[in-house]
């Protein structure tokens, strides 16, 4: 039913390896690794690493390896690459034997990041993957675009910092920690399209708080009940969980645990009879789908009204750079920008049907309805896609 993307004529390197924009590859600033070896063996690496990402979505991050056929053409290998590093990190705690072992893996990625973004990756897969999707963005945009590293790096610090699962003292902080993973992610995404747009990002930003907010719910039972063989199926949360230790942690925030009354003890011990947690859990699940409703009533604010109702609280920091002109743009553009953009916006679906399925089953989280994967998705993505509307 998906198509899967493939390697298009203008996506393939020249003949002799290098880029057609290029004269002189010792001049270009990416590609190094590539420029070295034949064309075709170029090619068969970037499409072994292709298909090495794209599996990796499949097994565990369903939800965006359903959705990247919404993604312009343009951009998917990016999204992919993205992505497929976002598992990969999500991942580490779950296979490391120890926070040491983990932080020397984050070690890893934060300087194979370095290097695939100056064009010297690692030969791993999604590292090579990732380079090649940041040469594309570069020479499709004339050297005017690249993929944030800083961005990158906030990723990779953000979920070393939770590799052994340290409690989020209150909602808000858990609002930070998506802010620093999934809003990010889709930061980046928008970037490669290319696209610096104030309003797109700030519909991100919702929409990325509501997916990080969820990811802790659907991973609490994982963590709380840590099980190599539960940990590595496909329902992993949106790409694995939040980290993994051996013993079990809540990880819902203290606030909301304190106000309803309940204790780790009483859920490490009788899960989800623990008194209090479907409260807590409701409570929770209400501040992700408040994310998704501010998302909703800003398109549909600046349909109407040409506005999207307030500001952008993110829009000052590291990574964002808008001009004046991008800050004040007339309703028709940024009406077009979120159109080229909506693609990128689509997980707010995926979340959305989640948050869901909770509610039918009573924010009993620990229900096994709720490992399923979502048969109702590409339908509801296809619908909410053609109709711009979460």
């Amino acid at each position: 039913m998906l198509k899967l993307a493939r390697l298009s004529p203008t996506h393939r390197l020249a003949s002799r390896g290098t880029f057609p924009l290029v004269s002189k590859p010792s001049q270009h600033p990416y590609r190094r690794y590539y420029a070295s070896i034949p064309s075709a063996a170029a090619e068969a690496e970037i499409s072994s690493s292709r298909n090495y990402c794209i599996g990796l979505l499949r097994k565990f991050d369903w939800p965006s390896y359903v959705l990247q056929t919404f993604i312009p053409t343009r951009a998917r290998d990016a999204y992919i690459a993205i992505r497929a590093f976002n598992v990969d990190l999500a991942n580490i705690a779950d296979v490391t034997s120890s926070p040491t072992v983990g932080a020397m893996r984050m070690q890893f990625w934060r300087d194979a990041v370095k290097k695939a973004v100056a064009g010297r990756p690692p030969k791993e897969p999604v590292a090579l993957f990732l380079s090649y999707a940041a040469e594309d963005l570069y020479k499709r945009t004339q050297g005017k675009q690249k993929i944030s590293l800083a961005w990158l790096n906030r990723v990779i610090s953000t979920r070393e910092k939770h590799l052994t699962n340290p409690p989020f003292p209150d909602l808000a902080s858990v609002e930070t920690y998506a802010e620093s993973t999934y809003s990010t992610l889709l930061y980046l995404t928008l970037s490669t399209l290319p696209m610096a747009s104030i309003t797109a990002d700030h519909l991100a930003s919702h929409i990325g708080k509501a997916m990080g907010i969820t990811t802790l719910l659907r991973g609490l039972p994982m963590i709380a009940f840590p099980n190599p063989r539960s940990q590595h199926t496909p329902a992993a949360p949106l790409g694995g969980s939040l980290g993994g230790t051996k013993q079990g942690n809540v990880l819902l925030p203290l606030d909301i645990m304190a106000e309803h009354g309940v204790r780790e003890e009483d859920i490490l011990r009788t899960g989800p009879a623990a008194k209090g947690l479907t409260d807590a859990v409701f409570a929770v699940a209400t501040r992700a789908n408040d994310h998704l409703i501010t998302a909703r009533t800003m398109l549909q604010q600046l349909k109407s009204e040409g506005n999207v109702g307030h500001e952008f609280e993110h829009q000052h920091d590291e990574g964002h750079a808008y001009t004046a002109d991008q800050r004040s743009l007339p309703a028709e553009s940024q009406r077009n920008e979120v159109d080229k953009a909506f693609g990128v916006l689509m997980p707010a679906v995926s979340t959305r049907l989640w948050l869901q399925r909770l509610e039918t089953v009573d924010f009993d989280v620990f229900n096994a309805k709720l490992n399923h994967r979502e048969w109702k998705l590409p339908f509801a993505a296809y619908i909410a896609f053609s109709r711009r509307s979460f």
